[in-house]
C-alpha cells in the first residue's frame, strides 16, 4: 500500500475566470491545468488520487475517470467542507494524505515529496513561500519553527496582512489526525465557510507538531483569473524552452516561440520567432522552422524546411521543403525530398518521395506517386456535391499548369497531362493526355464587334 494518497481540490467555481468551462481544464501550453497537478501528485505518492469536483464537474470526471477517484462538493462551503466530501476515501486510505489546490500547476513532484517527508515526523506539514506581494493569500502564523495557524487574507488584521510568508494551499496530514480535525471545524468566519486551514490551528492548539516546508514563489502561484493564467503559461513555456535548448535545439527568440508541453524536437533544429508547435508534434533533427508556421499534432522528419505554413495532423518526410503559405490539412503525408510550395493546399492525401507541387494547387483525397511534377494551378476535383472521390497519380507523371483532374480518375505511370486539360477518364501509362478545346482565331473580330456596338 502507498505511504500517501493525494486529494486534489478542483471544486471551485472559478468566478473570476468568467467562463462556462471548469477552471482546472483551462489549458497551459497544450495541457489542462489539472494535468500538471495530477502528474505531480501521482509521481509523489505512487497512488491513484481523489479529485474533488463541484456539481458541474462532469467534464473533469469524463476526462479523468480512469486515472482518479472522485468526490463531489454539491454546495461550495469552503475548502474544509470540500475535503469532508472525500471522507470515504480517507477512512480507508494510507497513513498520510496530501491535499493540493487544483489551480497550482507549477508545483513539482519533488516538492510534494518533501511535504510528505515532513508530515512523517509531524501531525501535518504546510507548504509555504515568501512573496514580495502576498496579496490574496492566507498568511502563515508561526510559533518558532512550527506553524501555529493560517489566517485567510479576508480575516487578517492590518498587522497580519504585513506578513509575507503565505500559505500555498498544499498540505500533508496524518490521515487520522485530519479526520479528527475535520470533525471539529466551525464556520464562524467572514464567509461562513469551513476552512481547511482551521485544521492546522486545531492540531497546533492540541500541542500537535505542524511543520512548515518552504518552497519558491513560482511553485506556489495559483490561477484565479485570465491575467494569472497568462503569467503561469509564460513560466511553463520558459521551462519547456529551457529543456529543449539544453537538449540541443536552437530557439532564436524563446520568448516569441510557442511550444506545447508534449512537443519533441531533435538536435540542431532551428526554430525562428513566431512559430507555433502544438499538441504531440514531433520534429526531427537539422530542421529549420522559419517564422509564421503553425504545426499541430504532426510528425516532421529530419532536415525539413518549413516557412509560413500550417500543418495539421500530418507527416513530412526527410529533406522536404514546405511553403511559404502551404496548407497541409489533416491526414496529409508528404514523402522524402518533396516540394510543397506557396499557396498549395493538401488534404487527406499522399505525395510520394521526390514529387513536387510547387505553387497554387489543390491536392484533395489523392495519391501522388514518386517523382511527379504537379504544375501551377492544378486541382484534384474530389467532390461532386454529394460524395468525395479519390484521384490516383502514379510514379513519374507530369501534370501541366491549370489541369483539372475530375475524380475518380487514375493517371498511370510516366503519363503527361497537357496544360489546361480537364481529365475525366483514366490516362494510360506513358500517354499524353490533351483534354481541352482546339484554339480558334477569328481575324478582324474586334473591328466587327465595335461596328455592331455603334449601330446599337
Amino acid at each position: 500500500m502507498a505511504e500517501a494518497m493525494a486529494v486534489i481540490m478542483a471544486a471551485g467555481e472559478g468566478k473570476r475566470m468568467k467562463s462556462k468551462f471548469p477552471k482546472p481544464l483551462f489549458t497551459l501550453c497544450g495541457r489542462p491545468m489539472l494535468e500538471y497537478i495530477l502528474e505531480a501528485a501521482c509521481e509523489a505518492t505512487g497512488a491513484k488520487p481523489v479529485i474533488i469536483v463541484g456539481k458541474d464537474g462532469q467534464q473533469i470526471f469524463s476526462g479523468y475517470a480512469e486515472r482518479a477517484d472522485f468526490a463531489v462538493q454539491e454546495v461550495q462551503r469552503g475548502t474544509g467542507h470540500a475535503v469532508m466530501m472525500a471522507r470515504k476515501y480517507l477512512e480507508k486510505g494510507p497513513e498520510l494524505v496530501l491535499v493540493i489546490a487544483g489551480d497550482t500547476p507549477l508545483i513539482a513532484a519533488k516538492t510534494l515529496k518533501r511535504l510528505i517527508a515532513a508530515a512523517g515526523n509531524a501531525s501535518a506539514a504546510v507548504l509555504t513561500a515568501k512573496f514580495q506581494d502576498p496579496s490574496g493569500y492566507g498568511r502563515i502564523i508561526r510559533n518558532g519553527d512550527q506553524v501555529a495557524k493560517i489566517i485567510e487574507e479576508r480575516d487578517c488584521s492590518p498587522k497580519e496582512k504585513a506578513i509575507n510568508e503565505i500559505n500555498a494551499s498544499m498540505y500533508c496530514f496524518k490521515t487520522k489526525k485530519l479526520l479528527a480535525a475535520l470533525d471539529g471545524l466551525e464556520n464562524d468566519n467572514a464567509q461562513g465557510e469551513y476552512y481547511l486551514t482551521d485544521c492546522i490551528a486545531i492540531l497546533a492548539g492540541k500541542g500537535e507538531r505542524v511543520a512548515a516546508v518552504e518552497t519558491t514563489e513560482e511553485e506556489c502561484l495559483g490561477i484565479n483569473d485570465r491575467e494569472q493564467l497568462a503569467m503561469v503559461r509564460r513560466l511553463i513555456a520558459k521551462r519547456i524552452n529551457r529543456r529543449l535548448m539544453m537538449e540541443g535545439v536552437t530557439l532564436i527568440d524563446p520568448g516569441d516561440t510557442y511550444i506545447d508541453y508534449g512537443v519533441r524536437i531533435g538536435r540542431d533544429t532551428v526554430v525562428y520567432p513566431g512559430v507555433f508547435l502544438e499538441g504531440s508534434t514531433e520534429v526531427g533533427e537539422d530542421c529549420i522552422l522559419y517564422p509564421g508556421s503553425r504545426i499541430n499534432g504532426s510528425v516532421i522528419g529530419n532536415g525539413v524546411k518549413i516557412q509560413n505554413s500550417v500543418i495539421l495532423q500530418s507527416s513530412i518526410g526527410d529533406g522536404s521543403v514546405i511553403g511559404p503559405y502551404a496548407y497541409l490539412r489533416p491526414n496529409s503525408h508528404i514523402g522524402k525530398k518533396c516540394r510543397v510550395g506557396d499557396f498549395v493546399e493538401v488534404k487527406n492525401s499522399e505525395i510520394g518521395d521526390g514529387s513536387k507541387v510547387s505553387h497554387l494547387s489543390y491536392i484533395g483525397d489523392g495519391v501522388v506517386g514518386k517523382d511527379c511534377n504537379i504544375g501551377c494551378g492544378a486541382v484534384f476535383v474530389n467532390y461532386d456535391g454529394a460524395n468525395k472521390y479519390k484521384t490516383i497519380v502514379e510514379d513519374g507523371v507530369f501534370i501541366g499548369c491549370n489541369v483539372n483532374l475530375i475524380a475518380p480518375v487514375t493517371v498511370k505511370k510516366d503519363a503527361y497531362i497537357a496544360a489546361g486539360s480537364t481529365v475525366t477518364d483514366d490516362v494510360p501509362e506513358g500517354a499524353l493526355c490533351i483534354g481541352r478545346e482546339r484554339q480558334v482565331i477569328k481575324e478582324g473580330w474586334r473591328e466587327k464587334w465595335l461596328k455592331n456596338k455603334d449601330l446599337k
